[in-house]
């Protein structure tokens, strides 16, 4: 659906919506024109798209797929923006000291959440052979990406979406738009001022609301210019087994949920960064992770986290700035 609302004629909110990456991609831009506005989400579609044709899991004609098909045996020649990709997560990876890990696919096909299903512990263990980010071998010269141990693979399921809203932005504003905002499932990335002068105000969602387990509500609001915003919670994916919560955040040491940690928000200057931060700090637990937050400040990154005894956690340049929705 398309449609625009304005305090000033000369400038509208227009808003679009579609399917891509498996989920819901919503692109909202000001313009002072439909037909531009109109134009842009459209060029922004389809360049995610193109995207996703590369960089799909799930895909046997994408290069991610060709990457995991040729682990321990050949590097692959993959094209700037999946290089790209890869080098993002391996970024991630680094700077959050393993906690985001491309190469978790193979533990995670050993779960099943859909169905609640908890793998055994020898089935984890011989999995956790076969992750580990620092056998991906990325050489830029070539644009070649290679894992060295037959039976990895790379997922980038836990980057992908904040990467692609980078991708659309770039093209939005290819296309004469300067403000905006792309969505993509929960990760969000915002550009330019709203008509009004504000930025865009974003939703935190409340990881244990009142009306029960998993159900919605809002945690806090933070109004966003120029960044990105991603969120990983306990929430999204689990069940219980004799009296214990198994959710998808896995850690890629252990092969087990991520524990210590309800939610963990990341604010930063690029969608990738806080789609893949975002799992990366929530896997590193609440001391070291907010450490590690607390070195990045000065980098743009900011968090909103609430560790498992509900403790809440702002880092200092977001202070001010975020509003707690529940006391």
């Amino acid at each position: 659906m398309l449609f625009s609302c304005s305090p000033r004629p000369e400038q509208n909110i227009y808003k679009k919506s579609s399917i891509i990456m498996d989920t819901l991609v919503t692109i909202t831009v000001v313009s002072d024109s439909s037909r531009q506005a109109n134009g842009a989400i459209d060029a922004a579609f389809a360049e995610l798209h193109r995207l996703e044709k590369l960089i799909s899991f799930w895909d046997k004609k994408s290069e991610i797929w060709a990457i995991s098909d040729k682990a321990g045996v050949a590097p692959v020649k993959v094209s700037p923006e999946t290089l790209d990709l890869v080098q993002d997560a391996l970024y991630a990876s680094k700077m959050t000291d393993g906690g985001f890990d491309g190469t978790i696919g193979p533990v995670i096909s050993q779960w099943d959440f859909h169905r609640q299903i908890k793998p055994s512990d020898a089935a984890i263990k011989k999995a956790l052979k076969d992750v580990d980010y620092r056998q991906v071998v990325v050489d830029p010269k070539n644009s070649t990406v290679f894992l060295k141990r037959k039976g990895m693979t790379f997922d980038t399921g836990g980057i992908a979406k904040g990467w692609g809203a980078d991708y659309a932005e770039r093209v939005l504003k290819e296309h004469g738009i300067k403000a905006g905002l792309i969505a993509i499932a929960g990760d969000i990335k915002a550009f330019g001022r709203k008509p009004d002068g504000h930025g865009w105000l974003v939703a935190i969602r409340d990881p244990r609301p009142l009306e029960g387990h998993g159900q919605s509500g809002i945690f806090a609001t933070v109004e966003l210019v120029d960044q990105g915003i991603s969120t990983s919670g306990d929430y999204e994916r689990y069940f219980f087994k004799n009296g214990v919560m198994y959710f998808h955040i896995l850690n890629p040491r252990t092969g087990y949920p991520a524990r210590g940690f309800e939610s963990v928000s990341i604010i930063a200057p690029h969608g990738y960064l806080s789609d893949g931060f975002s799992t990366g700090i929530f896997v590193m637990g609440p001391q070291k992770g907010i450490e590690r937050v607390k070195q990045l400040e000065r980098l743009g990154f900011g968090a909103v986290t609430i560790d498992d005894n509900g403790k809440v956690f702002i880092s200092d340049n977001l202070k001010g700035k975020v509003n707690i929705i529940k006391k």
